[in-house]
């Protein structure tokens, strides 16, 4: 079960966010049915990319064990 304020990881791309499988967000709110969560995602400087309502199916959580990637994020088209 994952906890407010712990990393995860999404399993998947979300491409209206410009959003892509492995990146690592943090759990802003965990929804009293442990389905749905909110989850922030933000750039080095602490820019948030986005937050978003997501299930427990669209993430996993993040391993110790893991490494971090960098990548840079491009605006999206208006």
């Amino acid at each position: 079960m994952v906890k407010e304020l712990e990393l995860v990881v999404l399993t998947h791309d979300i491409e209206d966010y410009n959003l892509k499988t492995g990146d690592v967000g943090t759990v802003i709110h965990c929804y009293d049915d442990n389905e749905g969560l909110e989850v922030e995602f933000v750039t080095a400087e602490g820019k948030t990319v986005a937050l978003l309502t997501l299930t427990i199916r669209d993430i996993r959580a993040f391993d110790s064990a893991e490494i971090l990637h960098s990548r840079e994020v491009r605006p999206l088209a208006a």
